[in-house]
């Protein structure tokens, strides 16, 4: 039997999706849907969302063409090495910020808008004598200050290691870039991120990365502002040490620039990550109403599960009142439903899948599962030798979002292409799909688009 979801089709349909009145939100949530906000007002939408529908359709979007968009090298593109200080290696980054001179090539729309973290990740090999030495407890995650930092990256002088743009939600963005270079039809996807870097030469270095990768980061550089960073720093028993430095990361202002942006978008994705910030989670509800109000669709990433335990009501009061797609591990979506790790993922995506239109979960190498309307559809996992499993859920939901800007309803073949993304990061070192798998994959689309039968459980 046939699970399909006519993206967004079954959204503009609210009589056939109302909240079902026996399913109620964890008891701990002091979220309740209001009439003016409820799961039905969600799902109708003004003007301006027949006018995307019609895009959708037709996949009509003003922009690039194909030849328009330089991806670059794939050496460019991938992380590169670097030995030295922050500041040594990103010094000699060309192509400084100029918000009136980009904004000439910008196109019209955006098919996808991310607004996110935007952190540079320096991953290096150490011994545990070194960990040692700095005071760090082995496998720790601990948040740290501009002078920590700038001890830690000293004492890593003359060793190898590598520098990224990263972040959970630049990942799936440059995915999602990336399928479209060759896409099956139509123009290459206009994929964008906001956020918040520093004037410093790490945001300059940042901004500089995605634009390779074909993601134009539209926010301007914070004024005397620090770039936030990650120091991923993994001994030869494979546990990881990370050491956050935040910057002006933590802080994303609503302004008309960003409101301006937002109403020429498609899908806005909003990272769960930035719930940790109060002052930011007040930006996150304008900028969905403003979503909402132009006839977008929103996504949430949760990101992480102590957020999610940390902010609950916060999610829930944006989860609950705009998104229309969730994506989230076993763990984390567990903990939106407040569940014990004993449940099932299966339990989780039919319970969320009640509040929100689509909702993804991804459980490792036991497969993944999509949910609509308080049914799940189970993908199995693509085969693969895994190698490092950092970035499969951020691969995963690109896939997902490539199969709804390419208008696929058949919630199965969604999943299946999600997951074949997922096992080509899962396969490397490192949390970026690189070029050339993503371009085989963009031109296998439409071949096993047909070959893919339905199923729900």
């Amino acid at each position: 039997m046939s699970l399909c979801f006519p993206f967004p089709s079954l959204l503009l349909s609210s009589p056939n999706l109302p909240l079902n009145p026996s399913i109620t939100l964890p008891s701990s949530s002091s979220y309740s849907p209001s009439s003016s906000s409820s799961f039905t007002h969600r799902c109708s939408r003004g003007p301006g969302f027949d006018s995307f529908n019609a895009m959708y359709s037709c996949r009509v979007f003003s922009g690039y063409g194909a030849g328009e968009f330089s991806s670059g090298s794939e050496e460019e593109e991938e992380d590169e090495e670097g030995n030295g200080s922050d500041e040594e290696f990103v010094m000699g980054i060309e192509e400084p910020y100029d918000i009136n001179a980009s904004s000439s090539r910008l196109p019209d729309r955006w098919d996808v808008l991310g607004l996110g973290q935007a952190m540079v990740d320096f991953s290096g090999m150490v011994d545990d004598e070194f960990l040692k030495k700095l005071g760090l407890e082995k496998g720790s995650r601990k948040v740290v200050n501009h002078e920590e930092r700038g001890r830690v990256l000293r004492a890593m002088d003359g060793r190898s290691y590598r520098a990224a743009a990263g972040g959970s939600l630049s990942n799936s963005l440059v995915a999602l870039a990336r399928l479209g270079i060759r896409p099956m039809k139509g123009p290459t996807f206009n994929v964008a991120m906001t956020g918040s870097v520093g004037s410093d030469p790490l945001g300059s270095f940042y901004r500089t990365k995605l634009r390779r990768a074909n993601v134009n980061f539209l926010s301007p550089p914070v004024k005397d502002g620090t770039t936030g960073t990650v120091i991923v720093l993994t001994t030869p028993d494979a546990q990881r040490t990370m050491l956050a430095y935040q910057g002006t990361s933590s802080t994303v202002n609503y302004n008309p620039a960003l409101a301006s942006v937002i109403s020429k978008t498609n899908v806005f994705v909003v990272e769960g990550y930035l719930f940790e910030f109060p002052d930011t989670i007040k930006t996150i509800q304008k900028a969905c109403e403003e979503a909402h109000r132009c006839g977008a669709l929103v996504a949430v990433t949760a990101s992480d599960v102590s957020c999610i335990v940390k902010h609950f009501d916060e999610f829930w009061e944006i989860v609950g009142n705009y998104a229309d797609i969730v994506f989230a591990n076993h763990e984390e979506a567990g903990a939106l439903c407040h569940f014990d790790s004993k449940e099932s993922s299966i339990s989780a995506v039919r319970y969320l899948s009640h509040f929100v239109p689509l909702v993804s979960v991804t459980d490792g190498n036991r497969g993944s599962y999509i949910g609509v309307k308080g049914e799940a559809v189970y993908i199995p996992p693509c085969p693969c030798v895994p190698l490092d499993t950092c970035g499969a859920g951020d691969a995963y939901a690109s896939g997902i979002l490539y199969g709804i800007l390419h208008g696929v309803s058949d919630l199965k073949e969604m999943g299946t292409f999600a997951a074949k993304i997922a096992a080509r990061v899962v396969e490397q070192q490192g949390t970026r799909l690189r070029v050339q798998d993503a371009m085989e994959l963009g031109d296998a689309f439409s071949s096993f688009q047909t070959d893919i039968g339905s199923s729900h459980v």
